[in-house]
């Protein structure tokens, strides 16, 4: 059964329903500030240790799952969640505010994504095997048998995000990679939308019941971060937890992790204002359509994506006054859309009354509210180069559809600005690619914002992530908490895997993916220095 027709609904930890008993709570309807659905029990700090004890006993199990069998349960995953798909739907829309056609997108990336990791794990690949056999002749010393492959950490616990009740919760990204990689996972619901992640966390325990896996492979668990999440980050048997929030949630995950006896490590994704840079070529003409799209892409889902563009880089002068006057009609024709909780819808007015408040900032344009709650209108403002880079509080993210246009005069101050900026998911270059001028500025940019992006790109908005084999979700400090890593993608599933090698074994205690008769059908790298000229 995949609708919610009960009073009230509890954890699951290990397939069972346990009761909370730090009280209950129902969602927010943030479209008409009431409250809706059902009730659920939240779990008290000390009640954490079942379900850490639960995936700790599995683990065991479930990290020597071959590839063909752990690819299957992850199809069925998002075949059962494909299947309950209307009932998640119409749970979301009322929960989060957002609309069906975002959450039907969603819910399909869901789908694709836990598909796309029982390919990567049908294909072996992340064993990530290197073989050097053994040269007894070599000189002055033999080379021992040396083959590596990559482990599974152990239990991962995974906080759900606000802002992608699918994509980015339950079954999302973080715990489709760490069920990837052979770690059973703990899910921290994010309690603005209580019954989406039930639903969704029904069809992942009766996966692993239809597959006959432990039941610790999967725990779901309603509490609050500062007691039950903060409890499971430091429980014992927690190998590396998966975040998507706030820089102050997030630091406060990592400052916990690093103090355990045994530190793990903590995959982030915080804070980022992905600056958007406008050279003076891409608005010499008619710059409508660059001012529309900027628009469309600021006020999409409300401007509540991790890569929503929140800051611009325009010329100063009068091709820039004209863009600017564009982006203003453009804001004038947009609506404020509802924010997913009336909490997040606050924290951007009050974000967007301290930029107003700063010398020497002005507004660009706004548009209107929207006709429900806590759909606040978009808005543009504007300032210079040394008081953006003068005042800290303006590289500071503000979620929502609120962006900071800063008007540059020279290439000398553009290059400042690329220098200047914090870490950011993504970095845009807006050019004409047939113009060599503009092509000479643009390399000297990408070096100066690849060290600074996870992805960047030209001519396009970041607000679409494409997920697949190259994609990059990621980037430094404070976009992630580790920008070697990414959180979308099939690399996603390196951060709950480590290396390990095993020295002159005897080929019957080799594991299956670093065998010599090579039973999974596993890429093996075998003596690839010595193949090199």
């Amino acid at each position: 059964m995949t609708t919610l027709t009960e009073a009230t609904y509890h954890s699951l930890i290990a397939g069972e329903a346990v009761p909370g008993t730090d009280g209950t709570l129902r969602a927010i309807d943030p479209a008409r500030g009431t409250e809706t659905g059902p009730e659920f029990t939240t779990l008290a700090e000390s009640q954490a240790d079942a379900a850490a004890q639960a995936a700790a006993e599995a683990f065991g199990t479930y990290r020597k799952l071959p590839d063909a069998d752990r690819a299957a349960f992850l199809t069925t995953i998002a075949e059962n969640i494909n299947a309950a798909g209307d009932d998640i739907i119409a749970t979301a829309m009322t929960e989060t505010g957002l609309p069906q056609q975002r959450l039907t997108g969603e819910l399909a990336r869901t789908v694709n994504q836990l598909k796309m990791f029982a390919k990567l794990v049908a294909s072996g690949d992340h064993h990530s095997v290197r073989v050097e056999p053994a040269l007894p002749d070599r000189k002055p010393l033999p080379r021992p048998d040396l083959r590596q492959r990559k482990l599974p950490l152990g239990p991962v616990l995974v906080f759900g995000a606000s802002n992608f009740p699918l994509a980015f919760s339950t079954a999302g990204g973080d715990t489709a990679s760490a069920l990837a990689a052979g770690c059973p996972v703990i899910f921290k619901a994010h309690l603005a939308h209580p019954g989406t992640g039930l639903l969704v966390a029904r069809a992942v325990t009766e996966a692993v019941t239809a597959h006959n896996l432990p039941a610790g492979v999967f725990s779901f668990v309603y509490g609050r971060g500062t007691t039950v999440g903060q409890a499971l980050v430091k429980h014992p048997a927690v190998k590396a937890v998966g975040f998507t929030g706030s820089r102050s949630g997030g630091t406060a995950i990592m400052a916990t992790a690093a103090a355990r006896p045994e530190p793990i490590p903590v995959y982030a994704e915080m804070s980022s204002i992905n600056p958007v840079v406008v050279l003076g070529s891409a608005i010499s003409g008619d710059s409508t359509a660059l001012a529309e799209g900027f628009i469309t892409s600021l006020n999409g889902s409300a401007g509540q994506l991790c890569t929503a563009p929140g800051l611009i880089f325009v010329p100063a002068g009068e091709a820039g006054d004209t863009f600017l006057s564009q982006v203003k009609t453009a804001l004038s024709q947009a609506a404020g859309v509802t924010m997913l909780t009336p909490g997040i819808c606050s924290s951007r007015v009050e974000g967007e009354k301290k930029l107003a408040s700063v010398p020497g900032v002005t507004e660009v344009g706004r548009g209107t509210e929207g006709q429900t709650q806590n759909a606040p209108a978009p808005a543009v403002f504007s300032t210079d180069v040394e008081t953006f880079l003068t005042r800290e509080e303006l590289s500071e993210e503000i979620f929502g559809a609120t962006c900071l246009a800063v008007r540059y005069s020279s290439t000398e101050e553009l290059k400042k600005l690329a220098v200047g900026i914090e870490g950011q998911l993504t970095a845009t270059l807006h050019l004409d690619t047939e113009d060599s001028t503009d092509v000479a500025l643009a390399t000297e940019l990408v070096e100066l914002l690849e060290l600074k992006a996870g992805r960047v790109l030209v001519n396009g908005w970041p607000t679409g992530v494409d997920v697949g084999d190259a994609i990059v979700h990621g980037g430094p400090f404070p976009a992630t908490s580790d920008g070697r890593s990414t959180s979308v993608g099939t690399a996603a599933i390196d951060r709950f895997q480590r290396l390990v090698a095993y020295q002159n074994l005897p080929a019957a205690l080799h594991p299956a993916p670093v065998r010599e008769d090579n039973p999974w059908n596993v890429p093996q790298r075998t003596d690839f220095l010595s193949q090199l000229s």
